[in-house]
């Protein structure tokens, strides 16, 4: 029997829910915080960087960015204050072995979990670089003697210290070491000198690391991906965490008991049991306009971006090279860019719309620019 759920035009069919591009996409804002919060009961930083476990940070600027988009009241000076004073982020190499903030929790077992996968797929490289295993070791036992001794140290003291050990040195040999001592959980990124990133150990900066059981981590990460990226398939889980997509397959069995079947432009997709109340919410009411950073984790959450970006413009906002641009959307969608410039000391924003915008979204994108300017604390004014 087919018929519609209450009042969202939803359809159900048998057990599963058959759900619009429109209504996916709103589900997924939910999941990903970028609906309108309470600014009378914000969310602090560790919350909002847990809910959506984690935002990819290769650009910390940009990473900043994104959880001002999810948050309510943030500033950039206290998403830093919680990075390098109360220590309840923590800026490591994690999901797809690339830079995230993540809380301090998730990743003492995050770390453990897709560490090792990136440690095997960087072995050939490493060796390229004159690492090889007895080097690598050799090189991570005086790091993490180092760094024991003398607190953090910057990239260019780890240099030094490679170099007057007669270890490889030049070009990217020193950063794919630091890489592979950060996946496997000796070390992560600490307080700033001045302008230059420190690195400290990761034990005496946010506790040991907590491995949980195989079954239990893919559990956990499976669960928590859904939290906050639901609707959506296994590939999506894959293409997210760095994850092959059989232990992706795992992960969503484990916690069979707790979703629920969608269907998403014609393919079957997962939501959580606890979300289903979300269908009877689905509402713009004004229409939910976000200006989103360069590597927004909301473009990077799926195997693809169709739902949210249209095939004309997809290169538009994804380049290639791993770059993902910085994006207007429009509930859920992808409808220009927008990039910034400095002159006569403020801040210049320039939105770039792949076509004329309604003229009611002109004060949300306004909105949207006063309220960067509160969260970087400078003068910012929209061209």
């Amino acid at each position: 029997m087919v018929y519609p759920t209450k009042e969202t035009g939803i359809i159900k069919l048998r057990m599963a829910y058959r759900l619009s591009g429109d209504q996916t996409r709103r589900l997924r804002l939910r999941a990903q915080r970028l609906n309108p919060q309470d600014a009378r009961t914000p969310a602090g930083v560790a919350r909002v960087v847990s809910d959506v476990c984690g935002v990819q940070a290769q650009d910390l600027p940009a990473a900043r960015l994104s959880i001002r988009a999810r948050s309510a009241g943030l500033t950039a000076a206290q998403v830093e204050e919680e990075r390098q004073e109360k220590r309840s982020i923590a800026w490591t190499w994690c999901m797809r072995g690339t830079l995230h903030l993540v809380s301090a929790e998730d990743a003492a077992w995050l770390v453990p979990l897709l560490g090792p996968a990136f440690i095997t797929a960087d072995r050939r490289r490493m060796s390229q670089l004159g690492w090889d295993e007895e080097r690598t070791a050799a090189g991570i036992r005086l790091l993490t003697e180092a760094l024991a001794k003398g607190g953090g140290l910057t990239r260019l003291e780890i240099i030094n210290l490679l170099k007057e050990n007669s270890l490889p040195f030049e070009g990217q040999a020193p950063v794919h070491l630091l890489y592979r001592a950060a996946l496997e959980g000796r070390l992560c990124a600490g307080p700033d000198r001045g302008k230059k990133a420190s690195y400290v150990l990761f034990e005496d900066w946010l506790g040991k690391p907590k491995p949980l059981p195989r079954p239990a981590a893919l559990a956990k990460i499976a669960r928590r991906y859904l939290a906050a990226y639901a609707p959506a398939r296994p590939e999506d889980l894959a293409s997210w965490s760095g994850l092959k997509i059989g232990k992706a397959r795992q992960a969503w069995k484990l916690i069979g008991g707790e979703l629920v079947e969608v269907e998403v432009a014609g393919q079957p997709a997962r939501m959580l049991k606890t979300q289903l109340p979300w269908l009877d919410e689905l509402t713009y009411d004004p229409p939910l306009v976000r200006l989103l950073p360069r590597f927004d984790t909301y473009l990077l959450g799926y195997a693809d971006r169709e739902l949210a970006v249209e095939s004309a413009y997809a290169r538009r906002v994804h380049p290639g090279g791993g770059v993902v641009n910085a994006a207007l959307l429009v509930n859920g969608r992808v409808l220009g860019m927008w990039r910034t410039s400095r002159r006569k000391g403020r801040l210049e924003v320039a939105v770039e719309p792949f076509a004329a915008l309604p003229g009611e979204l002109q004060p949300l994108i306004e909105a949207e620019v006063a309220d960067l300017g509160r969260f970087i604390g400078e003068e910012v004014v929209l061209l």
